[in-house]
């Protein structure tokens, strides 16, 4: 695999252009928010790129944990969604 990225940068605000493609509407959806918050295009796909990256790690995160907790108690998936609806089915019996 190479490392070598084409137009990267190296330093403490290293960075790389690339070149992507989007639908129109989309993009216009793109341009008419970046107008609206006073940003450029870059800013906004920049943002919305770490933001999906860092929900990424944390739903990674969370399914990591849930294997970990049903390896330890050995439960499966059908015993957590039997769970769920035994703990709906209380609450809705429940007053409020």
């Amino acid at each position: 695999m190479n490392d070598t990225l084409v137009g990267f940068k190296e330093g403490p605000m290293a960075s790389a252009t690339v070149n992507i493609s989007f639908n129109t509407d989309i993009l216009r959806q793109i341009d008419e928010i970046a107008k609206k918050e006073a940003r450029t295009r870059s800013e906004l796909i920049r943002e919305a790129a770490r933001i999906y990256i860092e929900r990424k790690k944390k739903w990674e995160s969370i399914f990591a944990y849930g294997e970990s907790l049903s390896s330890k108690y050995d439960f499966t998936e059908q015993d957590v969604n039997e769970e769920i609806q035994k703990y709906r089915k209380e609450k809705e019996r429940k007053p409020r």
